[in-house]
Order: C-alpha cells, then structure tokens, then sequence
C-alpha cells in the first residue's frame, strides 16, 4: 500500500509549471486528477499556505492522509513528504497554472493535469 501510495502521490503533484514563477495563490485549495481512474483511488490534493500540503487517497473504503512541504521556486515546486518511515523528494515543473486548472510535469516526463474542486 505504501509503494501504491507514494506513486499515486507523485503522479497527482507531477504536474506544477508555466514559463514564468508559480502564482502561489493560484495553488491554494483543492485539486483532484482531471480524469481520474476508473477502478482507481480517489485522491484529493489540498495545498495550504505556508508551503504545507495535505494529499488524501481513499481506496477500497479507507482513506490514508499523506503530510508533505512544498517550496517554489520560479517555474519548479520541490515537494517533501513522508511516507511510512521514508522521506520522499521531487521537483515538479509546472506547465500550466490557472484558477481551475493545473498542468505539472515530474521527473519521470510525464504531464499531469487537475482541476481545482469547488
């Protein structure tokens, strides 16, 4: 569960940059995959202020809360969060950043988009 977890977590932040610096204010809220899985987990990212975020993934029935920091920088957003006993890393490029919409690339290339829940 904590592999699924930590992937799915990457997979969600994967996708946070434009050409020009991050609008922090822009990613405040909740934002959830644009076209989620269907079979998949349900997944919730909620970015506060402060560099803190909250990324909540129900399966199955139960929800599991991962706890994590995030820091601008420019176009790039570097995200720390622990998962079980390990600390994970990543830097995330964002594409696109709208007051819906959010478009992130990851190490891994690939482009991952979310929309801001009401």
């Amino acid at each position: 569960m904590r592999t699924l977890l930590a992937s799915v977590t990457f997979l969600a932040l994967a996708g946070f940059a434009t050409a020009a610096d991050v609008d922090a204010k822009k990613l405040l809220g909740k934002w959830e995959p644009a076209k989620p899985e269907k079979d998949g987990p349900t997944m919730v990212l909620e970015i506060m202020d402060k560099g803190k975020f909250v990324f909540h993934v129900t399966f199955n029935g139960k929800t599991q809360k991962v706890d994590g920091t995030y820091k601008i920088d420019g176009e790039k957003i570097e995200v720390e969060m622990k998962i079980g006993d390990k600390t994970e890393k990543d830097t995330l490029t964002v594409i696109k950043l709208t007051d819906t919409e959010m478009v992130t690339k990851g190490k891994s290339g690939k482009e991952e988009t979310m929309k801001k829940v009401k």
